[in-house]
């Protein structure tokens, strides 16, 4: 299982919220680092809001772009 921790940046619907995961990569060749993010549809039946810190989960397909779920 693939667990993410990202942060809510809006609430999409009653049980959908859009959660940026954000890494750090080093350039294989000049070695600086920089920032990728990357954006996921997440169920949400915890009741979490924008601005809250969540680790989610794959899961089964809920639709046809949400396939997470959160736990925490």
């Amino acid at each position: 299982m693939r667990i993410l921790i990202g942060k809510i940046i809006s609430q999409q619907g009653d049980k959908t919220a859009k959660v940026v995961v954000e890494r750090i990569v080093v350039h294989p060749i000049y070695k600086k680092r920089f920032r990728r993010m990357r954006k996921y549809l997440v169920h949400n039946e915890t009741g979490a809001k924008i601005g809250d810190l969540v680790k989610f989960i794959a899961s089964r397909p809920y639709s046809k772009f949400k396939k997470w779920r959160i736990i925490k």
